[in-house]
């Protein structure tokens, strides 16, 4: 099966690419394109699946990078292929051409960032952790240390949980209020005392504040099992693991 890639006019004509899962050589919970590691997949076909991933970004493995992600701001700015054991941060950024940026996601946002016009490139793990604590400015502000403007970079969040499948409890809805009563309205009403939050909705937000230009993908992780890996259905359909899809962008 030929790989599934959703991409974003506002990133053209730099490659790039939210994978799905399909197009893979994993099987049984993963099947398809697992692309995680640290999963507990067998490693050789994760390694299958990464160098497709490579192959489609036309680059070689080794030139695919990526870090330990912690569920933290932090950024690493990179300029050659990273060793093991690899940094923990979750965004990086970069201005040498033939490196290529990756994330790993199942649920949370994975968002791609390009200022094409200074060559200039990001991509940022953000759950609700992440962007809470301020992953999307940093990676923004990183580009910019960079040469990046922030008036020219473009943002993309790609396959993620939607609200309608994001149910948490009061104390979750309590944190984002007390950051900014105006949270609220990234929250709706659900069952009893739960609600669903709108963790796309909140990125946008975030990226848009910042001064950035946004948008999201509309494509929701949980509510599609035959093209994405989603780690809140895996949790409900009480399986052992869950894959994880790959982002990729590159000079």
């Amino acid at each position: 099966m030929t790989l599934d890639i959703i991409t974003a006019d506002s990133l053209a004509p730099l490659r790039h690419g939210f994978f799905s899962r399909r197009g893979g050589a994993s099987s049984g919970v993963f099947a398809g394109l697992n692309c995680g590691p640290g999963s507990s997949d067998q490693s050789e076909i994760v390694a299958i699946n990464r160098s497709r991933v490579a192959e489609a970004m036309e680059i070689g493995p080794d030139a695919m990078v990526s870090v330990h992600q912690v569920h933290s701001p932090d950024v690493v700015t990179v300029s050659e292929p990273l060793s093991e054991p690899k940094p923990k941060a979750d965004a990086l950024v970069t201005d040498q051409p033939g490196l290529a940026l990756s994330i790993l996601t199942a649920d949370c946002q994975p968002v791609l960032f390009a200022d094409v016009e200074k060559g200039v490139i990001g991509a940022a793990h953000a759950g609700w952790r992440g962007a809470k604590d301020g992953v999307l400015e940093a990676t923004v502000d990183a580009m910019e240390a960079l040469g990046a403007s922030r008036d020219k970079i473009k943002a993309v969040i790609g396959p993620s949980i939607s609200q309608k499948a994001y149910e948490v409890g009061p104390e979750f809805l309590d944190g984002f209020l007390k950051d900014d009563p105006a949270n609220a309205r990234f929250f709706a009403g659900g069952a009893d005392d739960r609600v669903h939050f709108d963790l796309p909705g909140y990125g946008l937000h975030r990226l848009r504040e910042a001064g950035v230009e946004a948008e999201w993908t509309r494509h929701c992780t949980y509510s599609d099992p035959d093209r994405f890996f989603s780690y809140r259905r895996a949790t409900h359909e009480k399986e052992a693991d869950y894959g994880r899809l790959i982002s990729v962008i590159r000079l």
